[in-house]
């Protein structure tokens, strides 16, 4: 039978909570650091939709061969892609992949090959949906699928699931290694496309102090627009690591008169903030150098390739704090590698 169901569907998403819920209802799984991606196999078509639509089939040529490979020949998958590095997933090597030159993404393919991580079937191997059918009921038969096709073959992997909240809690722990926290979905709801009702994340709380080694000013006056962040090396090198923003207005003028005395080159003694972006004005990519004599706590999200990937978000000045305590092993690296999971 053909397949019902045709790209683009609109994935489902969740809901971001603070704790993880608790209940019979609930399944929990790993949420895992990579790109969300529906996987249709129409026979010999097949093709690999990105959670805003667009096709990823040319970026994840090795992961195309797989699908071919396997025996089911009809099906939609819900998962992640994710690439290993040595062990551990890198998101800036999964990024590298976006890349118009198809000579560019074979190599990486070939270096670093790309890894399906499967949550979800959204259609069976008679084509028909399973859009209303409720999670248990999915998940049974995602089950069953992996067990007759997934075997024979790493770049496609089962994600683990659980009802206990107890090992959902375990899993949390690992979170800042390969995975970026947990999912909750709701056992007893149908797949709900482009609806959070159904599914929660949760992420765990990271900070860490730096040092601010310079500054930006914003693009509309002259009152600081971002914080330079920084953190020591082994070497004793300050690097540049990424930057902070979302100061209250109300602080701006006094900040800026304080950042200003404080003017003193070179501000970072290792990595460097880069030049402008495409985007910004020739007042926002001015940065000014600061003598390394304040500290800020600031929380992120991931960190990666040496910096946050991300903006990071002001909690608190620490001048209770010496610069040179600013080093990089506050940053959780080295976590056991969560895709022991998937084994």
């Amino acid at each position: 039978m053909p397949l019902e169901l045709k790209m683009p569907i609109q994935p489902m998403e969740a809901q971001s909570v603070d704790e993880i819920p608790e209940g019979d209802e609930w399944q929990y799984e790993p949420k895992w650091d990579g790109f969300r991606c529906i996987v249709f196999r129409d026979r010999t078509l097949i093709q690999l939709q990105s959670k805003a639509g667009q096709p990823l089939a040319r970026y994840f040529p090795e992961l195309v061969a797989a699908f071919e490979k396997i025996k089911t020949n009809t099906f939609v998958l819900d998962g992640e892609i994710v690439v290993s590095v040595n062990g551990p997933l890198s998101f800036d090597h999964l990024l590298m992949r976006i890349h118009p030159a198809e000579s560019r993404v074979r190599k990486l393919a070939q270096q670093h090959p790309a890894t399906f991580i499967a949550f979800d079937l959204l259609a069976n191997d008679r084509g028909k949906s399973l859009l209303d059918q409720k999670l248990t009921d999915r998940r049974a038969m995602l089950e069953e699928f992996a067990s007759k096709n997934l075997p024979d073959t790493d770049l496609i992997r089962l994600s683990p699931a659980t009802a206990d909240v107890t090992t959902a809690r375990k899993w949390f722990k690992t979170a800042g290694g390969d995975i970026d926290g947990i999912v909750a979905k709701r056992m007893d709801f149908k797949y709900r496309s482009g609806d959070r009702t159904g599914m929660q994340k949760i992420k765990p709380d990271r900070s860490v102090d730096c040092v601010v080694g310079g500054f930006r000013y914003a693009a509309k006056g002259k009152l600081v627009g971002s914080l330079l962040l920084g953190l020591y090396d082994d070497a004793g090198r300050l690097n540049h690591v990424g930057f902070c923003s979302g100061i209250k207005a109300a602080e701006k003028p006094a900040l800026t008169k304080k950042l200003v005395q404080l003017i003193s080159p070179p501000g970072f003694t290792g990595q460097a903030p880069g030049g402008p972006s495409r985007w910004s004005t020739e007042r926002s990519s001015e940065w000014k150098p600061l003598a390394p004599k304040l500290v800020v706590e600031v929380a992120y999200d991931h960190f990666t390739g040496g910096r946050f990937r991300h903006g990071t978000k002001l909690r608190r000045w620490r001048p209770d704090k010496m610069p040179e305590q600013c080093k990089m092993d506050q940053i959780k690296t080295g976590l056991k590698s969560a895709q022991s999971l998937l084994k």
